[in-house]
């Protein structure tokens, strides 16, 4: 009998921040070493400025919830990112290539870099924050050498802490060491300030900014200073999102999530659905079926500390190659050419012999003649290291594609999406929830299994839910990359990409196996790498690898030929974590100029960040979780440029009105005054809470169609 797991909390794998430091990736240069030297006592903690050794070295540290201070930003080609550390933790990250920049702040010593103008702002908190009259100049803007806009000032309470939130630009944009520092003022007559931080992407300088900073209650004015003299005008921040959704009416069903879903269990729940609500539900088969939860049996012949080949089968493992054997074998006899031949399941290399009997194979000739002579069944390749040397007697060795999911089917899968509404004939505006490009992100198809269980629950129950899915046509694929979530589930839990691997060559050691994959959200065709645009590679092992060319993949294919079926659809949802994101175009820029791809029109504009803080403010309404104003608007100013992504997609060429999610918000520690990461993967309650959350946020967003799609109707 096969028992069945449950994806709970107790399934859920803790790494550790010393265990992901312990793997460093192969093949790439440590940067040179500072002039000086950095250090921290071993209990000491400090943020610092740490210049990372690589990409893969930066993904590994945000998978494991590693206190990001900021953003990470590139400079000189480098990646650059500001880490609460404590000495132990600097230690293990220089220790693996990476390399400490600058101590920006000690603990408990405030900021030496700032000291001076924190002074300064100290000085006009004290005279009250007051804004020069009218046709007067404050003494430090007759000589300031830079001019100081405030861009954001925002602020929010939540679980009772009140948050303040600032983002400032100077006009002395090519002077790295400008210093700005906010002050405040709250309407009982607390005062504060902060230091901002300059941010900095593909060498262009954005602005400065800070971390959303407690202030004891509502601040009524705020003001910036920077260390060359110049001074902003006082504002008064706003209420952020300053929007929230109707109540919930008494008996409003939900919270249908209680486990972590693969997605075997997610197949069998868009089964129950359908069969539950026969009346509201479609199943739609997508037209392009995934590889599968399938490898290529593979294992090395030879000793891989001496000598030795990969030998991998052309065909699955699951198609009859796991199992088969590979060996080499000395003829015993002088002057014997090298021979292959394959039989009963074994895969037999005779060397090749001198006059004297000893064989004399190369690794390289091995390989070749394994080539040549089985190219039906078999690849070869020598393992790095191993060129040219002799090949030895070795073997048999067993062929395994290594995956550990059991209960996992292995043929290819067909990817569903959920279609509800009353009227599922495309004349009602189309809504789309989409989750799991990412293997890893767990929690999204939470969020969206949620959600459609809410809709078709509360439509028997509640008239308003009723009205909606009389007004809105909805489609719902919980899981894009099943294959990629199968992997994570049961062989790596930080497996981002699919499983199709187009690796060739040294490429294909077993070694990189949990590097293989196509990362389906870099694979779609506006703004992608291909086109030139940044945030996507042409390695096959790298964390973003866009493919072999745009819509190479299944996964991607599937999500636009369901919007290229339905023109209907007018708003999509991309539900990824983590960090707490909401994202619309432009998502990808070219690194010559950052030269983003075209900015939505002004009334675009407005209706993506007026709906922007509607889905904010519901998703705020569960458990009090607010959506950063710093982390809300274009991808490419909130977080990178993503090449190749699903949404640009989805809004250039088709004219979706497309967002992103990021769920997982970083949660307020008061007892270290810290922002902490959650993860892909968090403890299931925390997931749980994410999935209730979100899915209020999508309703939300069903509420915006309908408003969207009256309003429309009503212009005639």
């Amino acid at each position: 009998m096969i028992v069945r797991r449950r994806w709970t909390a107790a399934a859920t794998t803790v790494i550790l921040f010393s265990a992901v430091l312990s793997h460093p990736a192969s093949g790439a240069a440590a940067p040179a070493a500072p002039a000086a030297p950095i250090s921290l006592s071993a209990t000491e903690t400090a943020v610092v400025r740490v210049q990372l050794r690589d990409q893969a070295q930066l993904d590994r540290l945000v998978a494991t919830g590693a206190d990001l201070a900021n953003r990470p930003r590139t400079r000189d080609g480098r990646i650059i990112a500001d880490l609460v550390l404590s000495g132990t933790q600097l230690g293990e990250l220089t220790a693996q290539g990476a390399t400490a920049v600058q101590v920006v702040q000690r603990a408990g010593d405030g900021n030496r870099h700032y000291t001076d103008s924190v002074r300064a702002a100290q000085a006009r908190t004290a005279a009250g924050l007051r804004a020069p009259a009218a046709g007067q100049r404050s003494t430090a803007s007759a000589t300031a050498v830079d001019t100081l806009q405030v861009q954001q000032a925002y602020w929010w309470t939540t679980t009772g802490q009140t948050f303040l939130q600032a983002q400032v630009a100077t006009t002395a944009t090519d002077d790295p060491d400008v210093e700005i520092t906010v002050s405040w003022r709250t309407a009982d007559g607390a005062t504060g300030s902060f230091p901002l931080y300059r941010f900095e992407d593909s060498g262009e300088y954005q602005y400065h900014y800070a971390l959303p900073q407690p202030v004891p209650s509502r601040p009524v004015q705020l003001s910036a200073t920077s260390s060359l003299g110049g001074v902003s005008r006082a504002i008064t921040p706003t209420l952020w999102p300053n929007a929230s959704p109707p109540p919930l009416p008494d008996g409003y069903q939900k919270d249908f999530i209680d486990a972590y879903l693969t997605p075997v269990d997610i197949q069998a729940r868009i089964k129950r659905l359908a069969r539950q609500y026969r009346d509201l539900v479609d199943v739609i088969d997508l037209p392009n079926k995934t590889q599968g939860y399938r490898r290529n049996a593979a294992g090395y012949l030879g000793d891989t500390a001496v000598a030795a080949l990969v030998v991998e089968s052309v065909r699955f493992g699951d198609q009859n190659m796991n199992g088969v054997q590979v060996r080499t074998v000395d003829p015993g006899r002088a002057n014997r050419p090298l021979t292959v031949g394959y039989r009963d399941r074994v895969l037999t290399v005779s060397l090749a012999t001198d006059t004297a009997g000893k064989t004399v194979s190369t690794t390289d000739e091995v390989a070749a003649a394994i080539n040549a002579r089985q190219p039906d069944r078999f690849r070869a390749t020598v393992e790095d290291g191993s060129a040219g040397l002799p090949m030895p007697v070795a073997g048999p060795t067993r062929l395994d594609d290594g995956l550990q999911g059991t209960e996992v089917p292995a043929r290819p899968w067909t990817v569903q999406a959920l279609r509800l509404g009353v009227h599922r004939d495309g004349s009602r505006v189309g809504v789309l929830a989409y989750s799991q490009e990412h293997a890893r992100e767990w929690a999204t198809p939470l969020v969206t299994l949620e959600f459609a269980e809410r809709m078709l629950a509360n439509a028997r129950t509640d008239p308003a839910t009723r009205e909606l899915l009389e007004q809105v046509d909805i489609f719902v694929i919980p899981v894009v990359n099943p294959d990629g979530a199968n992997y994570s589930f049961n062989d790596y839990n930080f497996q981002r990409k699919n499983l199709v691997n187009h690796c060739e060559g040294s490429a294909r050691d077993p070694k990189y196996r949990t590097s293989w994959g196509v990362d389906v959200n870099r694979n779609y065709t506006v703004g992608s790498y291909f086109d030139g645009y940044v945030g996507a590679s042409a390695n096959c092992l790298s964390g973003n690898y866009a493919g072999t060319a745009e819509l190479s993949e299944a996964e991607s294919g599937n999500v636009i030929a369901l919007a290229q079926d339905h023109p209907n659809i007018k708003f999509a949802m991309n539900v990824h974590s983590y960090g707490g994101y909401f994202m619309w175009p432009p998502g990808a820029y070219r690194a010559d100029g950052r030269v983003t791809l075209p900015r939505p029109s002004i009334d675009e504009s407005t209706l993506f960040l007026n709906s922007a803080r509607r889905i904010v403010g519901a998703i705020a309404q569960e458990r009090g979780t607010v959506t950063w104003p710093s982390q809300t608007g274009p991808v490419a100013d909130v977080l990178y440029s993503a090449a190749g992504n699903s949404a640009d997609q989805l809004y250039y060429e088709l004219g979706i009105f497309a967002w992103d999610f990021e769920v997982g918000n970083d949660l307020w520690n008061p007892a270290t005054n810290q922002w902490e990461g959650v993860g892909f993967q968090p403890p299931f309650d925390e997931a749980h809470g994410e999935s209730q959350e979100y899915a209020h946020g999508l309703v939300e967003m069903v509420r915006v169609a309908r408003d969207y799609a009256a309003a429309e109707a009503a212009a005639g």
